[in-house]
């Protein structure tokens, strides 16, 4: 009997739970990835900031899988679907499914402004961290040759767009870089007179989270000499600062180090997707799923993680979190293998594990099972969850060390400049 076929697409935190739930011998599962390896998003920011090197939060899909003889992983670009033909169109061809898992995860808007990523950049990749950390480091390396105080300042001046958790960590481990970790190196000027701002449109940072919860954040934040500053919005970016709007007038900021952190939308693949199946996408490029995760009107296909808009008993639609796409994958994959067996399953039902943000050393917010927890408890439950999530027992052990030597150290090791700084100055 032909084995069953299921794709997965996308290597992320949904399709690497799926593709670990579709264990039975009678499955044959291709799993898709335009990269070779799984990235533990939450902790980018780590590598960003030099808290820690990119092979530390990644491991290579193969590694993963090398148990799992009915799962082959193809590095390839998925470029489109062919639903009648059950197709999936790659750069390397067309690949056949009986079942087909979408997980291809999200990517950075700019909200119709896309000529701005060249100037500030986002983080949602290990190019997009290590190319970040550098400009972060010769920022602080320019300005130890600047002679002008206004164009210094510029140069220490850090402007995060974006107060959810991603800005928030962003910029307490930035200010933690200023003041801790290269407070000794510089000899023309005080790295602690590094000015970092977090601007957010809404009216508060961290909205996903309680106001109690924001507010005890934006407390720690101003203990890290971190300014949040909500209403704001941003109107022009540029290689000089940006330009912003507050109350209806109209601002500019020197900074020469502008960081984008204010929203994602779905992989353009759920756009495909929508189009084939003559399906409307909805906000955040995101399509409506089935209690069960499906498609509607192709209960052969799946979509989970940050394209699935699951709103079924809800008041509002599930959140576009790793634990989300965690708890779909294995919904997913165990789904799929009792339809085999002719069992059916009952719906999806999430389960919300609670919401966690760090602020640095020893400050953290945290909502888990109904109570709320902000400072050091909360800072350590957010070290043991992230420690605990890591896929590989290796990558857990020497980020627990790493993370130990730099609370007593008060050092940041992977601060090298890997990518080319900007051209000298001719004097």
């Amino acid at each position: 009997m032909a084995k069953h076929r299921v794709v997965v697409v996308g290597g992320g935190f949904g399709g690497l739970h799926a593709g670990k739930a579709l264990i039975d011998p009678n499955i044959e599962v291709t799993l898709l990835d335009r990269r070779n390896y799984h990235l533990f998003q939450p902790l980018l920011y780590q590598v960003a900031t030099g808290g820690l090197s990119p092979g530390e939060i990644a491991a290579p899909l193969r590694a993963i899988f090398e148990w799992q003889k009915n799962l082959r992983v193809l590095m390839t670009d998925v470029n489109g679907f062919d639903i009648e033909r059950k197709q999936v169109l790659t750069k390397m061809g067309e690949i056949p499914y009986d079942s087909l898992v979408l997980a291809a995860g999200a990517k950075t808007t700019y909200f119709g402004n896309d000529k701005w990523a060249a100037i500030a950049p986002s983080l949602k990749n290990i190019e997009d961290a290590t190319k970040l950390r550098a400009r972060l480091l010769n920022a602080f390396e320019e300005a130890e040759k600047e002679n002008d105080p206004d164009k210094r300042r510029a140069l220490l001046t850090f402007l995060i767009v974006g107060g959810g958790p991603t800005g928030v960590e962003l910029a307490g481990a930035l200010s933690e870089i200023a003041n801790d970790a290269l407070k000794e190196d510089f000899r023309s000027f005080d790295p602690e007179d590094a000015r970092i701002m977090i601007l957010d449109a809404g009216p508060r940072i961290l909205s996903a989270f309680s106001e109690k919860l924001a507010k005890a954040a934006a407390r720690q934040l101003i203990e890290l000499n971190v300014l949040c500053r909500s209403g704001v919005r941003v109107l022009e970016v540029s290689e000089q600062g940006a330009k912003v709007s507050v109350d209806g007038r109209e601002e500019f900021i020197p900074s020469r180090t502008v960081i984008w952190a204010a929203g994602v939308t779905g992989s353009p693949l759920g756009k495909a997707l929508a189009e084939v199946a003559k399906l409307e996408l909805l906000r955040g490029g995101k399509l409506a799923v089935e209690p069960d995760c499906s498609l509607p009107g192709h209960p052969e296909i799946f979509v989970i993680g940050d394209l699935a808009h699951f709103q079924h008993g809800l008041e509002k639609p599930l959140p576009g979190v790793c634990q989300t796409a965690m708890q779909m994958g294995d919904y997913v994959g165990d789904l799929i293998s009792k339809r085999l067996e002719g069992k059916t399953k009952p719906a999806f039902r999430y389960w919300d594990k609670g919401n966690m943000a760090v602020i640095g050393r020893n400050r953290a917010i945290a909502a888990v099972g109904g109570f709320e927890f902000s400072g050091y408890f909360a800072w350590l439950l957010w070290a043991f969850v992230h420690v605990l999530y890591l896929v590989n027992f290796q990558s857990r052990i020497i980020v627990a060390i790493r993370w130990g030597f730099d609370y007593f150290s008060f050092n940041r090791g992977a601060r090298l400049i890997t990518q080319p700084g900007p051209p000298a100055q001719e004097s």
